[in-house]
């Protein structure tokens, strides 16, 4: 296999793999250490947010679910030559806008551990969700060398 046909295996894995990334559980939160931790995925924290503030929810569903799919998918159209090679510019902002959202899990998950509310554990698709959208970062700026 070529870098180039690895470079697009690995992209188009990564369009399979980011819903399954925000149905995975980020957090699992609960108030008291004795009962069990509800999980907390992308999608349960959109539902939760979209009932409370919706402004907030579009900006969330922006950055968590349009940006990494939209940036992937832009990526393939590049790589396929179906789409300029001067879009790359543009794929890669929308890249970091997708990372802003894990900084904000990254940041609910301090403030929370910090304010000693209950019990707050990470887990496995917070770790998924972060190495897909820096996945997709590499391949960008990876897709971007081999075009030049």
């Amino acid at each position: 296999m070529t870098r180039d046909t690895l470079l697009k295996a690995a992209n188009l894995a990564l369009i399979g793999l980011f819903p399954v990334s925000w149905m995975a559980p980020l957090l699992r939160a609960g108030w008291l250490p004795f009962f069990d931790l509800d999980e907390i995925s992308v999608l349960t924290g959109l539902q939760a947010i979209w009932g409370k503030d919706p402004l907030l929810a579009l900006l969330v569903t922006f950055l968590a679910l349009f940006a990494p799919m939209a940036k992937c998918v832009g990526l393939a159209l590049v790589q396929f030559n179906l789409a300029s090679s001067r879009l790359m510019p543009a794929l890669e902002t929308v890249g970091r806008l997708a990372m802003a959202d894990v900084f904000l899990i990254a940041l609910y998950i301090v403030l929370a551990k910090g304010a000693l509310v209950g019990r707050l554990e990470t887990a496995w698709g917070l770790y998924l969700f972060t190495g897909c959208i820096l996945a997709s970062l590499v391949l960008a700026r990876l897709t971007t060398r081999s075009q030049n």
